[in-house]
This record gives structure tokens, C-alpha cells and sequence, in this order.
């Protein structure tokens, strides 16, 4: 695991771009398999119910978006980390179906500019201020291990 991407784990060797375009079916095939009540049950104390994961993964797509957007933008651009468990307090009430609904428009959305863009914009620079020097495509790599990360949280809700 580097420290510029600690979710490079997770990644299996597909192209990061099939990893990202499936995402959002594998979601929606995990949470149906979980279904809408036990979406809500966090699976232990302190652990996020798949509603929250999916939240999460929605709040983390803008995020994505907005980074990698900056980066095409700016030259050596400082991206601004987030706390997830401060924006985790807006979850409850979000249902995991609207969460999935938001996450796949964004994916999308960001898909389209991923595709357009590498692999010239590759090496475009940007700074994380916990994780140093990255680039565009680091934030892709990053982007494609969280999923993994997230989808296997959900894959051990659903058993």
C-alpha cells in the first residue's frame, strides 16, 4: 500500500475504468440481496449500515469529480482533504436506493471525463496535503480501490 493511494490494495489488476463503470450495478445488485430494512442496520457498533456506505460513496464521487476537475484546471493544485464522519451526520434519512441514485449520476458523469482525458492527462500534478505529490491518474486509482474497498464492505453485509 502507498501512502499517495492506501486504497491501491484493493486494486485486482482490471483496467481502472471497468472497475469504475461497474460499480454502480454492483451496488445496486448488493443492495438488492440486502434489501431496503437491512440496509439501514449498521453490521457491528461503530460501523456504517450499506445505506451509509452508499451515502458515502455518493459524497465521495463529488469529491473525486471536484479533484480531478481541479487538476485539469489548475497546475499544481492543493486538493482539500474532508472528514468523512462530519459529512456521515447528513446520512440518516437518505435512503440507500437515493444514495445509489446520486452516486450513478455522478459516476457517470465522471466516467465521461476520465475517458475523454487519460491517458494525456496522466501525469497532471496535484498535491493532497496529507498524501503529498499525486496525480490525475492516482486519483483514478484511488477512485477504483475505494470501490473495491466499499463493495466488499457491502458483499460481507449482504451474506
Amino acid at each position: 500500500m502507498s501512502d499517495l493511494n492506501p486504497y491501491d490494495k484493493y486494486l485486482d489488476g482490471r483496467p481502472l475504468e471497468a472497475i469504475l463503470s461497474t460499480t454502480p450495478t454492483a451496488i445496486e445488485a448488493l443492495l438488492k440481496t440486502i434489501g431496503p430494512q437491512k440496509s439501514t442496520t449498521p453490521p457491528a457498533p461503530g460501523k456504517w449500515s450499506a445505506a451509509e456506505i452508499v451515502c458515502h460513496l455518493a459524497d465521495c464521487e463529488l469529491t473525486f469529480g471536484f479533484r480531478l476537475r481541479q487538476t485539469l484546471a489548475e497546475d499544481n493544485h492543493t486538493i482539500q482533504p474532508f472528514d468523512q464522519e462530519k459529512w456521515a451526520v447528513t446520512y440518516p434519512g437518505i435512503t440507500a436506493a437515493q444514495a445509489l441514485a446520486a452516486f450513478s449520476a455522478i459516476r457517470d458523469w465522471n466516467i465521461k471525463l476520465i475517458t475523454k482525458t487519460l491517458p494525456t492527462s496522466a501525469e497532471r500534478k496535484v498535491t493532497h496535503p496529507e498524501r503529498g505529490a499525486m496525480t490525475f491518474k492516482t486519483i483514478v486509482e484511488t477512485m477504483a480501490g475505494h470501490d473495491l474497498n466499499h463493495l466488499s464492505q457491502l458483499q460481507r453485509i449482504a451474506q
